[in-house]
């Protein structure tokens, strides 16, 4: 045996193999296991099963096949993993496999007798997944392997009416589809209780002051609930999104080999439109092998919906520090602690939310990379599509996941956001008191005087107010009494208010 042969061996025989106990998935963050392990024999009706001589990768990928890993429900959910596994997907593809058997014998394309059969033998427990593995690494796609399969258990040779006029990618994107479909479910259950939780705390804190920050520094005041409710206007708008997405992604792609159908004569269309229907699916216009606008427009709303949780992640961040202490994540003893400093709490959620946006923001320049694929059926780019599809999902879902949580019980303390807008002495307010003088002294003239007043107040660590009174031509304009009412915070607060009712007077948060 040569050198390279013996490490081979070797290599082999100690890769990890995978348990039916290290399948089982503990609940995070609330969330409550989707994954059903047991053995092809004995797991319940309905439920995903596992083989306890599988490999700890199947052919998906490492991180979403390790259910057992540690980082495994910080940087995805179990729900989304499901969706996401070898299993489910493998069961949208005999889900297609069987409804094209049954419609292509409706339309008298195969015996019935054969689409019975192919039927019959459509489901998961039938699959031998480490078989499946080989194939799929030997052959290099996802579907032969399958239809290997079926067609050897189907009896008298009718499994060869099998996958009639289909091509491996006819399955594989229209599979993919319905696992979308599947995804947005949970995007948009989340999506529903975030926005529940923004339209409570924009109406509960409608008239708490607090100071709006510019360039990270005091602007002026307005209301914490305007600042909720600035993210539940972009949330809703997201939720927009999605559903002006749904009516172009959910869409049936059936063209066999190169899209025209030549292989079905002329029952292709019928057949691909009695086919859209069976998997509740719109019927294409035209074959889109290798146009993947629909999953590159996917990943561009993964990508600006991430994006927003970033943002909230970030404004919680800085709201959280010790210095501004306006914010906290909900408690949760031992949660954001440090292995050194006993007193920190820190906001872990938001710190998973921003790695997760981050590496959703990065995959969708590979899902647009993915649309530059050559002539009827391409050569690479679609596959982009396999690997960072299943990841920007369960990047997603942990990210909505983390903010429903924060958001659900949110610390808020208004002592603290009273504290800062009073830190500055009246500085936050200075535009109000340049507006209150520019009638009697010019908006620019008058804003070149208070800026003289800010410089001395904050060199002097005096009150604004003071150094307002001792400015001659201020006096000579505005009393005392004027200029303290210009420099009280809630007095300068805008149309915080009326803003905040326009957003909530919109149609409320709707069942997903």
């Amino acid at each position: 045996m040569s050198r390279l042969a013996r490490c081979t061996s070797l290599l082999a025989r100690s890769r990890p193999r995978l348990t039916i106990n290290q399948l089982n998935m503990a609940p995070s963050l609330g969330h409550s296991s989707a994954l059903n392990a047991g053995s092809a024999s004995g797991a319940a009706p309905g439920k995903l099963r596992y083989s306890t001589s599988l490999n700890l990768k199947l052919t998906g990928l490492a991180d979403l096949s390790d259910t057992s890993g540690t980082f495994s429900d910080i940087f995805g959910t179990p729900e989304m993993r499901t969706i996401w596994s070898d299993q489910n997907r493998v069961s949208c593809y005999l889900q297609i496999e069987a409804a094209l058997a049954q419609v292509q014998a409706e339309l008298d394309i195969i015996p019935h007798r054969a689409a019975a059969e192919i039927v019959s033998h459509c489901r998961v427990e039938e699959i031998d997944f480490a078989l499946y593995k080989q194939k799929t690494e030997l052959i290099g796609y996802p579907i032969l392997g399958i239809v290997q399969q079926l067609v050897a258990n189907c009896k008298d040779g009718l499994g060869e009416y099998c996958h009639w006029g289909a091509t491996t990618q006819d399955i594989t994107d229209t599979a993919t589809v319905m696992q979308i479909r599947q995804s947005m479910t949970i995007v948009k259950q989340k999506l529903h209780s975030i926005i529940s939780s923004l339209e409570r705390l924009a109406e509960e804190h409608r008239d708490l002051p607090m100071a709006g920050r510019s360039n990270l520094k005091q602007a002026v005041p307005i209301t914490f609930g305007f600042k909720m409710a600035r993210f539940l206007a972009t949330f809703r708008r997201h939720q927009d999104r999605l559903a002006e997405l749904e009516q172009r992604v959910y869409t049936l792609e059936f063209g066999g080999a190169a899209g025209n159908l030549s292989s079905l004569g002329d029952k292709g269309i019928a057949t691909h439109d009695a086919l859209a229907t069976a998997l509740d699916l719109r019927p294409a216009e035209i074959a889109w092998h290798t146009e993947h606008d629909r999953f590159a427009e996917v990943g561009t709303f993964l990508g600006l919906l991430t994006g927003t949780l970033a943002k909230l992640a970030t404004d919680i961040k800085l709201m959280s520090q010790t210095e501004i202490a306006e914010v906290s994540e909900p408690y949760l003893a031992n949660r954001g602690s440090s292995s050194t400093m006993p007193q920190k709490n820190n906001p872990i959620s938001c710190v998973y939310i921003h790695a997760c946006a981050a590496n959703v923001r990065a995959s969708t320049s590979a899902m647009l990379d993915a649309m530059q694929s050559d002539h009827e059926r391409g050569t690479g780019p679609w596959e982009i599509i396999w690997v960072q599809l299943p990841l920007m999902m369960n990047w997603s879902s942990a990210a909505l996941a983390n903010a429903d949580f924060i958001l659900k019980d949110l610390q808020v303390f208004g002592d603290a956001m009273q504290r800062n807008l009073e830190i500055s002495k009246g500085l936050v307010v200075s535009e109000a008191v340049m507006m209150g003088l520019g009638d009697k002294m010019g908006r620019q003239y008058a804003h070149d005087v208070v800026y003289e007043c800010c410089r001395k107040a904050f060199v002097e660590d005096r009150p604004l107010v003071d150094a307002l009174m001792e400015n001659e031509e201020i006096a000579s304009k505005a009393s005392r009494e004027e200029l303290e009412e210009l420099c009280d915070p809630k007095n300068y607060l805008g149309q915080s208010g009326q803003w905040i009712d326009r957003v909530l007077s919109k149609s409320l948060s709707h069942e997903p």
